[in-house]
């Protein structure tokens, strides 16, 4: 009788069925910024899997890109969305969320620092395979995204949404290390065709391996359901390309960081 019971508590202990998704508030620095993350993985698995960073909107650090790292996390990633503007820092309206991220956007050398802090922190947790790891990020993160591939820093996939494409050095194209996905809205009056344009170029000619895909009649911020429904201001949720774009982003991933369950 006792071999049962202690037989029926090893298997209650050790099984998957308790395991399950995790998620962490990340605390981490930039010099002298504190900032806190946005950390999610599935505890059922215990080998090293590829890492994702997830860059927030101008919003910063909210519910829609935490959701993303949720999703990423039930696909078997260590997700981890960094915290760009700094612990505490969550703009409540579009006047203060354009002056923040505008702090950043002229300011490059500091988004490339706090993107790096991002990828620092999520390095050092041991889940990561810190061989296979991608950035991804959302309108101004997708921004913080690019920068962070241009500084040279070693990730190997870069995606964006209906991201900020511009940048004062595209030159700086050339230190770009992995492949880059550009899901783009092909209505998004934000993010203008000359800007596309000017990127295309600067992959071209620093021979990044780039793709882009454009939804037709998206707008800007099509994968936010925040948003609503009408594109008359230019920001609008788009059902189709949220979808499409999702598969796309899984299917890149995939090929460049491998296969995770």
């Amino acid at each position: 009788m006792k071999y049962i019971i202690a037989l029926v508590l090893s298997l209650f202990l050790s099984s998957p069925v308790w395991a399950g998704i995790v998620e962490e508030k990340i605390e981490y620095k930039d010099a002298s910024a504190t900032l806190e993350g946005f950390l999610v993985y599935d505890d059922a698995l215990r080998a090293k899997r590829p890492g994702v960073l997830v860059f927030h909107e101008w919003w910063g650090l909210n519910d829609h890109v935490k959701t993303a790292a949720r999703k990423l996390a039930s696909l078997g990633y260590v997700a981890f969305a960094p915290d760009v503007y700094g612990k505490g820092v969550r703009p409540s309206d579009r006047e203060a969320a354009g002056k923040e991220s505008g702090k950043y956007m002229k300011d490059r050398t500091l988004l490339r620092s706090r993107a790096l802090a991002g990828l620092n922190a999520l390095k050092m947790n041991g889940r990561v395979d810190t061989e296979k790891i991608a950035a991804t990020g959302y309108c101004f993160g997708g921004a913080a995204a690019l920068e962070l591939g241009r500084s040279g820093a070693p990730v190997s996939a870069i995606v964006t949404f209906h991201g900020a494409l511009n940048t004062p050095t595209p030159e700086d194209a050339r230190h770009i290390k992995g492949s880059v996905l550009v899901l783009h809205g092909g209505a998004d009056p934000f993010v203008k065709p000359t800007e596309v344009q000017a990127f295309q170029e600067s992959m071209e000619a620093s021979g990044v391996d780039w793709q882009l895909i454009s939804y037709g009649g998206a707008v800007h911020g099509f994968t936010n359901p925040t948003n609503g429904a009408d594109p008359s201001d230019g920001l609008a949720y788009q059902e189709k390309a949220d979808r499409r774009s999702w598969e796309a982003m899984k299917d890149f991933l995939e090929e460049r960081l491998g296969k995770v369950r």
